[in-house]
């Protein structure tokens, strides 16, 4: 099942049942309910490159729980990384499958959230990082200043 995973957009599976891609097309869905996965987390917009207007009712329709946490490319806030780990924190017990266009968004997410929250080191964790993309510009100072706020 890993292998039908691998062909979603920038997919990749991290420690602690969790796995992080791109948008999942329609079809897709299926293989991460095949996968294990109890929970899906969006944090693309629905204005994003491929996002799809009826996505909530795909995965619910699945019989998985969907959380919806649009976070603005430009402007990630402080509120979006919060509500992030609030929903990563309740659901510390299930198979989570988290996803944004293109895994760049939610890489940055997951590094914070394994250094701050799972206590996972540092560069552990940007090693994951680095195999989606190198957060520049207003993604580094975002995820700067979050390890900062936190005392990272």
């Amino acid at each position: 099942m890993e292998s039908r995973l691998s062909t979603i957009v920038n997919y990749l599976c991290l420690p602690d049942r969790t796995g992080t891609a791109g948008q999942p097309a329609r079809e897709q869905f299926a293989d991460i309910q095949a996968a294990g996965y109890a929970v899906v987390i969006n944090l693309a917009r629905p204005t994003s490159t491929n996002a799809l207007p009826d996505e909530r009712e795909i995965v619910t329709g699945l019989g998985l729980e969907y959380v919806h946490i649009p976070v603005v490319w430009e402007s990630p806030q402080p509120g979006d990384l919060d509500a992030f780990f609030a929903a990563m924190d309740q659901r510390r017990d299930k198979q989570v499958f988290v996803h944004c266009a293109m895994n760049m968004r939610v890489s940055a997410f997951m590094f914070l959230y394994r250094v701050m929250r799972q206590g996972v080191p540092i560069e552990t964790a940007r090693q994951d990082l680095l195999k989606i993309w190198e957060p520049d510009g207003v993604w580094k100072r975002f995820v700067d200043d979050a390890l900062a706020r936190h005392g990272g």
